[in-house]
């Protein structure tokens, strides 16, 4: 059995309408937060095994400090504890492949569910089971910062489409904003 196939990895992310998940200060503002998305996206990380993500992402929900967390960076060369997070390991891509990582994390089979940022969702492009893209059609953030490396040249969809993934129905998570959340998956 290939390594890879140990791991289901799922994405998510929440875009504005010109395909940005944060403004140019690499932080997500208010527009773009949403209390239904915010369920939907805590509840699918309290079921996976492993939160996968750069130093500038995260996530802040009452179980975040339970969860097993691998943080990539290129201050260590390969792995490292991370010092202010005994669940969480520090990963530098370039040093070590994922498999590797995620058995120093003690986790070898699972659920790896990748949260960002832009390049760490570059990353893994080609290897996600679902990518789950929620929408907020009517923010827009010009000049902010893109969910995928391409964007805003074509959009997260065309970005998706373009490594195999295929759009599954979309669901509404939020009537009174049309923010929907559609399921893009890879088949086999």
């Amino acid at each position: 059995m290939p390594q890879a196939s140990r791991f289901c990895i799922e994405a998510y992310v929440i875009v504005s309408a010109d395909g940005m998940l944060a403004k140019g200060d690499h932080v997500m503002p208010r527009e773009l937060k949403f209390d239904a998305d915010k369920a939907f996206f805590s509840a699918a990380l309290d079921r996976t095994d492993l939160v996968l993500h750069g130093r500038l992402s995260q996530e802040d929900h009452p179980n975040s400090p339970k969860r097993k967390r691998i943080i990539l960076t290129r201050k260590v060369a390969s792995l490292a504890t991370a010092p202010d997070n005994p669940r969480a390991i520090l990963w530098n891509p370039a040093g070590s492949r994922l498999e590797a990582a995620c058995e120093f994390a003690g986790v070898v089979s699972g659920k790896i569910a990748v949260i960002g940022g832009p390049a760490v969702f570059d990353l893994f492009m080609d290897r996600y089971d679902t990518f789950w893209l929620s929408q907020a059609p009517h923010v827009r953030l010009p000049g902010g910062e893109p969910c995928f490396g391409g964007v805003p040249g074509r959009s997260p969809q065309q970005v998706l489409a373009a490594h195999g993934l295929k759009p599954g129905q979309a669901r509404i998570l939020d009537a009174a904003h049309d923010v929907t959340v559609t399921p893009w998956q890879r088949h086999a």
